[in-house]
């Protein structure tokens, strides 16, 4: 190509020199242009039919089938678990009462003559436990004697002379009311006078007595306490769910806070529930001959209320479902993962009693945690105690 890109002054435009006259401008055509132009179309059309072709012809990879492999079976440890009869129980705890509990009080008002019975001494019904001098009563009792004796001769008196006619039918009847008054007077006396002692009502240990000689006693006031612990009463409370499993007359056993256990029998199951708690009062008779278990301590009572058909299992295989129940994953015939909800009867040390499973039912004791209800397993036969 040519250079015409001279710069033509104004003044060199009139200038006749030809060798001054301004140079036609002409292109030629570059034969390398050309040529690099096609190489470029060319890489063009082969890039766009690599792409087309991708989708037009499959690779060998996608002209083969994709297969998922299914997953093994998990492997879990399986046991035959058999339903045997096993007894249940109702355990609550409770308290020791005495059979009979009063306060001794003086019936008279009076000085305490003498006290015939320490604190802590065993008593039997009539036993004398304290004296009140008796001085204003025989004054009392001379008296009513007198005046009864005034009056008997009054109405013998009027009684003759009624018969001879010197007397009339109404002095009759007042000798005779008057006669009657004095035989009631005596009459209280001699009951006041059996009330200057205080006695036992019932066999028993005195618990306590507040009775010194010589000291004053109102009528009424407490003096002592008599505690009757042969037989014992345990009073425990019982829920309203566990009402109906207790009967009058049920055999229990009493374990005491001290160790010692006795056979019992359940004599009293309340109808009319606590406002506070919502229990009821229920009570079991122990014999107590040799007063040697105290009244007050706490005890636990064990009732047997039946039978029942429950499985045995270890603790550690309960599990819970989706919905949070409590339950016991097992194997069907087909190996599919089962849940069967279940209730705990009965505790030990060494494992639970369970209902709601089959008599026969194969369990889950190893691996329950990494399978779901409906899962196929390999199941592995194992102990169900393990």
């Amino acid at each position: 190509m040519t250079d015409t890109n001279d710069a033509v002054s104004p003044s060199d435009v009139h200038n006749t020199d030809p060798s001054l006259q301004p140079r036609v401008l002409t292109f030629k055509s570059d034969p390398g242009a050309s040529r690099s132009t096609w190489i470029a179309a060319l890489f063009v059309v082969l890039i766009v039919g690599w792409m087309v072709s991708g989708f037009i012809l499959p690779s060998p990879e996608q002209s083969q089938k994709v297969t998922l492999e299914t997953p093994e079976p998990t492997a879990v440890a399986v046991a035959t678990s058999q339903a045997e009869r096993v007894t249940q129980f109702y355990q609550a705890e409770g308290q020791a009462l005495p059979d009979r509990d009063t306060m001794l009080r003086a019936s008279n008002s009076g000085d305490v003559a003498e006290v015939l019975i320490s604190k802590g001494q065993d008593v039997s019904t009539g036993d004398i436990i304290a004296r009140l001098d008796p001085s204003t009563n025989i004054a009392e009792a001379n008296r009513a004697a007198e005046a009864l004796a005034q009056a008997q001769r009054e109405f013998s008196n009027a009684q003759q002379l009624l018969e001879r006619g010197f007397a009339t039918q109404d002095r009759l009847t007042q000798a005779r009311a008057a006669l009657a008054s004095a035989e009631a007077q005596v009459i209280e006396i001699e009951q006041a006078a059996e009330t200057l002692t205080i006695t036992a009502p019932f066999d028993g240990r005195i618990e306590t007595l507040d009775l010194d000689s010589g000291e004053f006693v109102s009528a009424g006031s407490e003096v002592g306490r008599l505690v009757d612990i042969s037989p014992l009463t345990i009073a425990i409370q019982v829920p309203q769910q566990s009402l109906t499993r207790l009967k009058v007359d049920q055999k229990a056993r009493v374990v005491f806070i001290t160790g010692e256990e006795r056979n019992g029998t359940v004599t009293f199951v309340g109808t009319s529930a606590a406002a506070e708690t919502r229990t009821f009062l229920a009570e079991i008779e122990v014999a107590n001959e040799d007063s040697a278990i105290p009244a007050g301590i706490s005890a636990e009572v064990i009732i047997p209320t039946g039978e029942v058909t429950a499985h045995f299992l270890p603790p550690s295989i309960v599990s819970l479902d989706t919905q949070g129940s409590l339950g016991i994953k097992t194997v069907d015939s087909e190996n599919i993962v089962t849940f069967y909800p279940i209730a705990v009867v009965k505790a030990q040390i060494d494992g639970i009693w369970v209902t709601g499973l089959p008599d026969t039912v194969d369990v889950i004791t190893v691996g329950q945690g990494f399978v779901n209800i409906g899962d196929t397993v390999a199941p592995v036969i194992g102990d169900v105690t393990q």
